[in-house]
């Protein structure tokens, strides 16, 4: 498989992740926390990398920087599905009480503040509303990101057989 292939198939495996989110929150009526629209961000970001990648189908050197990329963009997706999973695993009472809305905070505090305040958690981050073989959806965000890290980073880093031209 070339590089160009494997990289537009991790940009469609990141589609298919963020069309399930939004069937989850517009079919299945679940309204994603801050936390859950940051994990969507990461899974966005990864596949504009790929898609990125796939597009330009760089030489060695460029595959390297889009295995950085990708490394770098999963592992940020991995903390942020991480400490919503420790959020979730906190016992009832010891998470504050549910905020303001992502769109509020986006609107009438600095960014960094915002970030902070997502990562810290709220009510609604706590709560587990959906599961699927007993893993919530950050487990399965979580599991994702690995494996879309893992993958982005073979795809651009394999060694590939040098191509015969006659």
């Amino acid at each position: 498989m070339s590089a160009r292939s494997a990289n537009l198939l991790g940009a469609l495996a990141c589609a298919a992740l963020l069309a399930y989110a939004y069937y989850a929150q517009y079919v299945l009526h679940l309204e994603p926390c801050p936390l859950c629209i940051f994990q969507r961000v990461g899974i966005f970001a990864i596949g504009v990398i790929f898609a990125l990648a796939a597009a330009h189908d760089p030489a060695a050197w460029g595959r390297r920087v889009y295995a950085v990329l990708l490394g770098w963009a999963s592992l940020a997706t991995i903390g942020v599905a991480v400490r919503h999973l420790y959020i979730q695993s906190l016992p009832p009472g010891t998470v504050a009480a549910c905020g303001a809305s992502l769109d509020f905070m986006l609107k009438v505090f600095p960014l960094t503040d915002v970030l902070v305040k997502v990562l810290t958690g709220s009510g609604e981050c706590a709560k587990i509303e959906w599961r699927f073989l007993g893993l919530a959806m950050p487990a399965w965000v979580l599991i994702a990101a690995i494996a879309l890290g893992a993958y982005g980073l073979w795809a651009n880093l394999r060694r590939r057989p040098p191509v015969l031209r006659f």
